[in-house]
């Protein structure tokens, strides 16, 4: 069974983030701090440490959800923070729909 949807209480749905300049895929491995930063629909935030996809070169970060992440359903965003040597950047923001359970 294949599903579509996030849903409160999920555990194990991968978040999976590519860095881009422009068009152009950025090459985070020499990152000192990877986060994916959450907002839930009541305006709290909470950072979660990513992790490289592979090695970094690919400019993919990813954040599988534990036991207590999706806690509320709606309209929740997302935005990375990422530390280079060069400086600190934050990506655009994302947005997306945890949906409630029966």
């Amino acid at each position: 069974m294949a599903v579509n949807e996030i849903h409160v209480g999920d555990i194990g749905t991968i978040f999976e983030v590519t860095i881009k300049d422009g068009a152009s895929t950025l090459n985070v491995a020499g990152a000192s701090t990877k986060q994916i930063i959450f907002k839930r629909p009541d305006n709290q935030t909470v950072a979660k440490a990513a992790s490289f996809k592979t090695d970094g070169s690919d400019g993919i970060l990813q954040y599988t959800t534990v036991s207590g992440d999706l806690n509320q359903n709606g309209t929740w965003s997302l935005q990375v923070n990422l530390v280079l040597a060069a400086g600190t950047w934050r990506s655009d923001i994302t947005t997306f729909e945890v949906h409630a359970n029966l």
